[in-house]
């Protein structure tokens, strides 16, 4: 048993059969958290990634509704735990105790698509560079491995590849998961993947096997998603800025509901709350919007993005000028789609970005 155990850590790739699925990941379960993508509810027309439990219905064969950033960025994450007691020293004061909550838990999210782990990737620009590092962020960052799979399921609202992805980009991932009949093939990318297939009963794969995962990533890495033209855009966004009428008809239709910000990888924007009860409480973070007109008022009353106009501006801005400008020309959007198909007035931002294109050559050019 020792010797096979040895072996197993050796092993670079490992195949698991359809029907094995779940007991591979359930035995993982006992070493991890394992986040998959399951239906949200009882249909499974909407998926998100929830922790793994006995019996869950793993579905592997599209793109999840919901991103799985809450895995690292919380939806609501508690910070700080405070409390306020009475002095020891001076029983007619108080003293405030502070406890920093960080969670270093393991955690496996299997069954991410390379434009989910593009998402962290440029959310690290902001939370693990620069002077202040979120500790919170970096806890779960680096305690995180991530499977995933070369994409074979794109439909017409996906374009990674127009925003320098793709569907075979493996970049950040810990383990590549390979589709073949019968299964899938897992192929270490890091050192980490080795603990994993340790700690999985599978076999290798044999040599028709590998051949077929071969085979399969060819035709995945040929694949380009989408057909749409960034370069100019930076430029673009500044140059049209003060261009209100072209603004106004992109955002036209725009309800301010935030969808497009919740189901982004690469959409960050929280707020902090201090939620007291009796001498107790927490500091909370949660998911905001910069859809939402409260997101920039200040105390004062005044709003900088008073209306749709300015706040959809600011959001293709960021995306594919402010954040490219600041992080060395990276796109703050991985072309997952989510936007485009959760949209409940079918505003796509692919021809946001050719609007502004065209505008700005327009004037160039005259």
């Amino acid at each position: 048993m020792v010797a096979r155990r040895k072996e197993k850590k050796s092993q670079n790739r490992i195949f698991i059969p359809l029907e094995g699925l779940n007991q591979t990941l359930e035995n993982l379960s006992k070493h991890f958290t394992v986040w998959v993508p399951m239906p949200s509810g009882e249909n499974e027309w909407s998926l998100e990634f929830k922790p793994l439990h006995r019996g869950c219905k793993i579905l592997l064969d599209r793109q999840s509704t919901l991103p799985p950033k809450k895995v690292i960025l919380p939806q609501g994450q508690t910070l700080i735990e405070y409390e306020y007691k009475k002095s020891e020293s001076d029983p007619s004061k108080q003293d405030l105790v502070l406890r920093e909550v960080i969670d270093e838990s393991p955690i496996i999210v299997f069954g991410t698509r390379p434009c989910d782990v593009r998402g962290f990737l440029v959310c690290d620009k902001v939370f693990l560079q620069g002077r202040y590092i979120d500790v919170y962020y970096r806890a779960r960052r680096l305690n995180t491995l991530f499977a995933t799979l070369f994409c074979r399921e794109a439909d017409d609202a996906c374009f990674c590849s127009s925003v320098g992805s793709g569907p075979a980009d493996m970049e950040g991932s810990d383990i590549g998961i390979t589709p073949i009949d019968g299964g899938w093939i897992l192929e270490g990318l890091t050192d980490r993947a080795s603990e994993i297939f340790s700690l999985c009963d599978c076999e290798a794969p044999d040599e028709k096997q590998i051949e077929d995962a071969r085979r399969v990533q060819e035709e995945v890495r040929s694949m380009r998603v989408g057909n749409l033209r960034t370069d100019g855009v930076l430029e673009g966004v500044k140059g049209q800025f003060q261009n209100m009428e072209l603004w106004r008809d992109i955002a036209e239709s725009c309800l301010s509901c935030g969808v497009c910000t919740y189901v982004c990888p690469t959409c960050y924007c929280f707020t902090i709350t201090d939620e007291p009860q009796g001498l107790r409480g927490e500091r909370l973070r949660s998911w905001d919007s910069c859809m939402f007109y409260q997101y920039t008022q200040e105390a004062s009353g005044h709003n900088p993005r008073p209306t749709k106009l300015e706040r959809y501006r600011n959001r293709l801005g960021h995306k594919f000028s402010y954040f490219p400008l600041r992080y060395s020309g990276m796109i703050a959007c991985c072309g997952c789609g989510r936007c485009i198909r959760s949209c409940p007035v079918s505003i796509d931002i692919r021809q946001g970005v050719e609007r502004v294109r065209e505008a700005h050559h327009g004037c160039v050019c005259s």
